[in-house]
């Protein structure tokens, strides 16, 4: 009987024990000094680049007079929609036509890889001489109205002088510019399929597109939206298209989110509203975030 409180208390005493961190428990002396040696450079890079800069966009974007001023602009509310143009047609456009090309290079065929290799050039392209090259392709009279001359005998338009030229010739050269990136992850995630399923295929007659359309699609479903999900996050901070290639034009009504925010960062020396301008796209990059790193998370395919 006597010994029944030293078993509790040495109960307890083991409880206590138990709750010191798991990684506390397997780290020692030198061991521990590493640890926090290389954790501590990590930490103060992400504070100082991370959380730092956030923390400090809410503290100059705190004042509700910013976004008063904002939502009774009517230059934001054309860059809003500017913005859900840009990035509602460009993602789509852009992860359907790498999805179809995934399947196009998944062919055996040696000149198909030399294509491959050859449609992974846009990617590696600097952007910024990219779509500059864009610009100067379009002001007229470019590179395209004399080809249209030259070969068709027409006379092209000017084409950063219509919204819908301008704002398509953005959506193009983002198209042209991350396509190949998306392509190479749709064939990755193709290539991944177990051999087993396509001999399946094979065997029930689905061949060629027959096999794409009804195995690899449902299968790249989940990898399909996770990438249609990051790309659009992308896409709505992407500065350099809509400024290098339209340049707003014309008469500023190409602007999206990213760029007016820069122009009242830079230009109009108003830092406070330019980052007012960004903040108000958290309200959809936030729910974004989370659906995409819980669709990560989804391990199982479902048919």
């Amino acid at each position: 009987m006597s010994s029944t409180p030293q078993v509790l208390a040495a109960g307890r005493g083991a409880v206590k024990r138990s709750w010191r961190p798991s990684w506390h428990r397997h780290l020692y002396g030198s061991d521990l000094a590493w640890a926090i040696a290389f954790i501590v450079p990590y930490v103060a890079v992400l504070v100082a680049f991370a959380l730092f800069p956030i923390a400090y966009g809410f503290w100059m974007a705190r004042s509700p007079s910013l976004y008063a001023q904002l939502f009774t602009n009517d230059e934001y509310w054309s860059a809003v929609v500017s913005t859900v143009l840009y990035v509602g047609i460009g993602v789509n456009a852009t992860m359907f036509l790498a999805l179809l090309l995934s399947g196009f290079f998944m062919r055996t065929s040696r000149w198909v890889k030399a294509l491959l290799v050859i449609s992974m050039l846009p990617w590696a392209l600097p952007a910024q001489t990219a779509f500059i090259s864009f610009h100067w392709m379009m002001i007229y009279w470019g590179f395209l109205n004399s080809l249209l001359e030259k070969l068709f005998g027409i006379h092209g338009p000017d084409w950063l002088s219509h919204y819908w030229l301008a704002l398509g010739a953005n959506i193009v050269a983002s198209t042209w510019k991350t396509m190949p990136f998306w392509t190479l992850i749709f064939l990755a995630g193709g290539m991944a399929i177990p051999e087993d399923l396509y001999d399946a295929a094979d065997v029930d007659g689905a061949t060629g597109s027959r096999r794409f359309v009804h195995l690899v699609v449902p299968l790249l479903g989940n990898l399909y939206l996770v990438c249609t999900l990051l790309a659009t996050i992308w896409m709505i901070g992407d500065f350099n298209t809509p400024d290098l290639v339209s340049g707003g034009a014309p008469v500023d009504s190409t602007k999206v989110l990213a760029t007016l925010g820069v122009e009242y960062l830079v230009e109009q020396g108003n830092p406070g509203l330019g980052v007012a301008v960004v903040m108000t796209a958290l309200p959809v990059l936030i729910p974004l975030g989370i659906l995409l790193i819980r669709r990560m998370q989804t391990r199982e395919v479902q048919l």
